[in-house]
C-alpha cells in the first residue's frame, strides 16, 4: 500500500495507518466491491476498493469488520459528488479495527489504482526474475570454480542475510553461513530427512526452528538446506532464493556422491589387497601412499563398529566420521568401510597404550556424531611395514566383531584381551549362541524356576572358583554336601559332569554365550 501512496498520479490520502507495518505488507491484488458483507468473496491480503454504496444498507462497523475478518490488506474509499468526504464512521471503524484506510479523490477512477497495482506487480516480477537469473549465473560460476557447498551459501547470503546450513542424511554438516548447529541439532535434522514425506519445518531443539529446503541427488533426498527461521518469517523472495539454491546444491551433492563412491571403492580395495596376501602385496604400498600413509614405516590397524547387536554395525556417514576424527588428530589414515565395520590403517611409532587412548577417543568422537549409538573399537596391533598388515587387520576385525556381540565389556580391546574362547563365541551369530545356551542350561533354568533352586548360580560359582569344592561352598554359604547334591542334580538334568573337563567346558561356554546372545 505504501507504494500506491507514494504514486503522485493517484493522489491518495492516508486516513488510518492501521497496525504497525501494515502499509508495508504485501498486497496480492485489488478487489472492487459495494456489497454490505464482501467477506465471502475476498481473498487474504487483497485491497478493497469501494465508493460506500453499501452505507445505505449497512453500518460502517459491520462492513469494516467483514473486510478485516477476511484478512484484507486495507480499504481505498473513493469519493463521489454525493459523498465528498470519507464518512467519520468509516474512519472510526477502520481505526478501531486497526485496518489501513486510504481516500481517493473524485476525479481519479478505481481503474487508475488497478493499473498502478498491475504496474508494480510487473516491476516486482521482472525484478524477481532478473534476480533469479543473476543469482543463477553467480551460483553456476561458484560451482564451476570449485567453491562447493560453501560457495552456494556465500552467493545466497549476498542478497539475503539468513542463517544457513547444509546437513546431509548422516547428520554431517556440509557447510554453514551465519548459523551454528550442535551435534544433536544436526542429528535431528538428519532424522527429519528420513520422514516420509519430509517436513517443511523442523524443531531442532534449544528454541531453534528451521525451514527445510530439500536437496536431492541421485534419485533420493541426500541433504537439506536449513534456514534457521520458521517458514512463516520468510518472504516470497527469500523462499524463491532458497529453493533455487537447493536445486544448485543438488548438483554439487551429486558430484560429491560420485567422488565419495570412488573414494570408498578405492579404500575398500585396500582391504582386499591386504587380505589377498602375496598375490596383491605389491599394490598395497601405492594405495597407502594415495592416502598420505608411509608404507615403509610402522603401521597400526583399528576396526570400528556399533556395539549393539540389534543395530546395524555401520551407518551412513560412519567412514566419514572416522576420517574426520583422524584429520582433527592431524594423523594421516587410510579409512575403508567394510561390510560390517570401518577399518583405519595409520602410521604408528608410539606405544600400545597410546594406541588404546587414540582408539578410545575415536569411539567417543563417533558416539558424539551418532547420538544413541555406542561405538566399539578392535585394536589389531601394529606391523613393521605394509607387508605385515594382514594379521593386524584380521585381529582388529575379529576383536571388533566380538565386542559388537558381547555386552558388559570395555568398548576398546585387543584379541588377546578378549580371550580365545570369547573370540570363538563372538564369531557365531546370536541365534546359534542362544540355541547352544538353551540346550545346555535350559533344564537348569526350568528347574530353578519351578523349585526355587539355584543350580545355574551354583555352576557359575563352581567354575569361577576353579572347581574347588570348599571355596565354592563358602562363596555360596552352603555346606559342601549341599554343593555336591546340587551338582549331582546338574549332571542328572544336563548330562554334564563337572568332574570331567570337556563337560566343564560346555557349561562354561554356555554361561559365556549368554553374554553374547543377550
Amino acid at each position: 500500500m505504501r507504494s500506491l501512496l507514494d504514486d503522485p498520479e493517484l493522489g491518495l490520502r492516508l486516513l488510518v495507518e492501521g497496525r504497525p507495518g501494515a502499509l508495508d505488507e504485501r498486497v496480492v491484488w485489488v478487489h472492487n466491491t459495494e456489497l454490505p458483507d464482501p467477506s465471502p468473496y475476498l481473498g487474504e491480503r487483497e485491497l478493497v476498493l469501494t465508493n460506500g454504496m453499501w452505507l445505505e444498507q449497512a453500518e460502517a462497523a459491520g462492513f469494516v469488520d467483514a473486510v478485516a475478518r477476511a484478512g484484507a490488506a486495507g480499504i481505498v474509499f473513493g469519493l463521489r459528488e454525493q459523498v465528498p468526504r470519507t464518512p467519520r464512521e468509516v474512519i472510526d471503524a477502520c481505526a478501531a479495527a486497526r485496518l489501513p484506510l486510504v481516500e481517493i479523490a473524485i476525479g481519479v477512477p478505481f481503474t487508475a489504482v488497478t493499473r498502478a497495482a498491475a504496474g508494480h506487480y510487473a516491476e516486482m516480477r521482472q525484478s524477481s526474475l532478473l534476480g533469479l537469473v543473476r543469482r543463477g549465473d553467480a551460483l553456476t560460476t561458484a560451482l564451476s570454480r570449485g567453491a562447493g557447498v560453501a560457495g552456494v551459501l556465500d552467493v545466497l547470503r549476498r542478497d539475503h542475510d539468513l542463517p544457513l546450513a547444509v546437513v546431509d542424511r548422516a547428520g554431517r554438516l556440509l557447510a554453514a553461513a551465519g548459523a551454528e548447529l550442535t551435534a544433536d541439532q544436526r542429528h535431528v535434522a538428519a532424522e527429519r530427512l528420513g520422514d516420509r514425506p519430509p517436513p517443511l519445518e523442523a524443531d531442532l531443539g534449544a528454541g531453534v526452528t528451521a525451514s527445510l529446503f530439500l536437496v536431492g541427488a541421485v534419485g533420493d533426498l541426500d541433504a537439506a538446506l536449513l534456514c534457521l527461521r520458521p517458514l512463516r518469517e520468510l518472504d516470497s523472495g527469500e523462499r524463491d532464493a532458497l529453493e533455487q539454491a537447493a536445486r544448485f546444491l543438488s548438483l554439487e551433492v551429486a558430484k560429491q556422491q560420485a567422488v565419495h563412491a570412488i573414494e570408498l571403492r578405492f579404500a575398500s580395495e585396500l582391504l582386499d589387497m591386504i587380505l589377498s596376501g602375496p598375490q596383491r602385496a605389491a599394490e598395497v604400498p601405492g594405495r597407502l601412499r594415495a592416502f598420505g600413509v608411509d608404507p615403509s614405516g610402522a603401521l597400526a590397524v583399528l576396526a570400528l563398529a556399533f556395539g549393539d547387536a540389534a543395530t546395524a554395525p555401520t551407518q551412513p556417514g560412519l567412514a566419514e566420521a572416522v576420517t574426520e576424527f583422524f584429520l582433527a588428530e592431524n594423523t594421516p589414515a587410510a579409512v575403508a568401510g567394510g561390510t560390517g565395520d570401518v577399518v583405519a590403517v595409520l602410521p604408528w611409532r608410539r606405544g600400545e597404550e597410546e594406541l588404546r587412548e587414540v582408539a578410545d577417543r575415536l569411539a567417543r568422537a563417533v558416539d558424539d556424531r551418532f547420538p544413541g549409538l555406542r561405538a566399539v573399537v578392535g585394536i589389531g596391533g601394529s606391523a613393521e611395514n605394509a607387508a605385515g598388515l594382514k594379521q593386524p587387520l584380521v585381529r582388529s576385525r575379529d576383536a571388533c566383531h566380538v565386542l559388537r556381540r558381547r555386552s558388559g565389556v570395555p568398548r576398546v580391546a585387543t584379541v588377546a584381551e578378549l580371550g580365545t574362547h570369547r573370540l570363538l563365541l563372538g564369531l557365531h551369530d546370536a541365534d546359534t549362541l542362544r540355541d547352544f545356551a538353551d540346550v545346555v542350561l535350559g533344564p537348569l533354568r526350568e528347574h530353578d524356576a519351578q523349585r526355587g533352586s539355584e543350580l545355574v548360580a551354583t555352576v557359575r560359582a563352581f567354575l569361577d572358583n576353579g572347581g574347588q569344592w570348599a571355596a565354592t561352598a563358602e562363596a555360596l554359604y552352603v555346606h559342601v554336601n549341599t554343593l555336591r547334591n546340587r551338582l549331582a542334580k546338574v549332571t542328572e538334568l544336563t548330562g554334564r559332569d563337572v568332574a570331567r573337563t570337556e563337560d566343564r567346558v560346555d557349561l562354561y561356554l554356555a554361561l559365556e554365550a549368554e553374554g553374547f546372545s543377550g
